[in-house]
């Protein structure tokens, strides 16, 4: 088993471990400081992974000269760590995240083959190699070839809470799962400025709410910063968003899309739910929908988030959540008895 705690929420246990944040206050842009320079280093695979890599970038390039869909190998990053420490003054957290150079082909080759022997008719593989029985955020960075950016998004004028399907034709294990109302991978092509500032990761919630529920730059949008989290079971590295939509409803983002957005084909399905606890929890919570590892992480987060801030800022609005989770479970168990 891996040595970190899973998030749960009601029966459900996921394979999400939050790092840092619980949602009760914002982690602030100005506290996160990430450390990449572009060329300098490059993610070092072991020779097993790197002939599935080599295997990987043969077949993709079959793939594009036979005219089928295959995988761009876009530039990204490898997680090297991930501190955390407090301020002096008011015990904020303070996040410094280390990268390194990766690619989209070093990613598939280590998260399709966690489970894979890493030589014929042995049993060890990278998972019980690297990765049980050992702290999963000590990881080396091979294994970390992928970050990504999640939004919970909530519509202001109408309060409504946003969730995505994830479509059959993506890359990876989550196909044909619920998950954040918008995601985007770290990306060089993206996310690094020209100008050489450091890479931004609310540039990244910007992006992702722009190509994927075409939010566009001159949208007002409350962000705020909620957490670090870890998929302890595809290992992956995360950042959750929450993003208040001031101006936009449900109907505007449904009309939006239907004109066309960047990524559309990402997901097939959007569902948009009452805004308040009780709805949103019942929506997590209901039997046999199928989710990604932190999704559920990360709308009640966003819950938790929303409950203080209807207390003023108050942090006991988390006990709100609570309350609310509780209901919840009751209206499961009635349903269940009465079917």
């Amino acid at each position: 088993m891996d040595q970190r705690d899973r998030f749960v929420i009601g029966s459900l246990i996921t394979d999400c471990h939050i790092f840092e944040g619980d949602g009760t206050r914002p982690i602030l842009e100005e506290n996160v400081r990430i450390i990449y320079e572009p060329g300098r280093r490059r993610v070092k695979l072991p020779a097993e992974v790197q002939r599935w890599r080599r295997d990987i970038e043969a077949e993709q390039q079959r793939k594009q000269a036979a005219g089928e869909r295959f995988a761009w190998n876009n530039p990204r990053f490898a997680v090297e760590n991930i501190i955390v420490s407090r301020s002096n003054e008011t015990e904020e957290p303070l996040i410094q995240l280390s990268l390194c150079d990766a690619d989209y082909y070093d990613f598939l080759a280590t998260s399709i083959n966690l489970d894979t022997p890493l030589r014929e008719g042995e049993a060890a593989t990278l998972r019980s190699q690297y990765l049980e029985n050992r702290d999963p955020v000590e990881a080396p960075a091979f294994l970390s070839c992928s970050f990504g950016v999640n939004v919970a998004v909530e519509t202001g004028p109408d309060r409504k809470m946003v969730f995505a399907r994830r479509s059959v034709v993506v890359e990876g294990h989550n196909k044909e799962r619920w998950n954040s109302s918008v995601n985007e991978g770290l990306a060089a092509i993206h996310d690094v400025p020209e100008d050489g500032s450091p890479i931004s990761l609310h540039s990244v919630a910007r992006r992702a709410l722009r190509e994927e529920l075409a939010v566009q730059d001159d949208d007002k949008v409350e962000l705020e910063l909620l957490a670090f989290a870890l998929d302890v079971r595809n290992h992956q590295w995360a950042a959750f968003y929450r993003a208040v939509l001031t101006d936009l409803t449900a109907e505007d983002l449904t009309a939006r899309r239907s004109r066309g957005v960047e990524d559309k084909w990402e997901h097939d399905k959007f569902a948009f739910v009452p805004a308040d606890p009780d709805s949103v929890l019942d929506f997590v919570l209901a039997p046999g929908r199928n989710w990604t590892p932190c999704a559920p992480a990360l709308f009640y987060l966003a819950l938790v988030r929303g409950a203080v801030l209807a207390r003023q800022g108050n942090p006991s609005g988390r006990l709100d959540i609570e309350a609310a989770e509780r209901r919840a479970m009751k209206r499961l168990k009635q349903a269940t008895l009465t079917a």
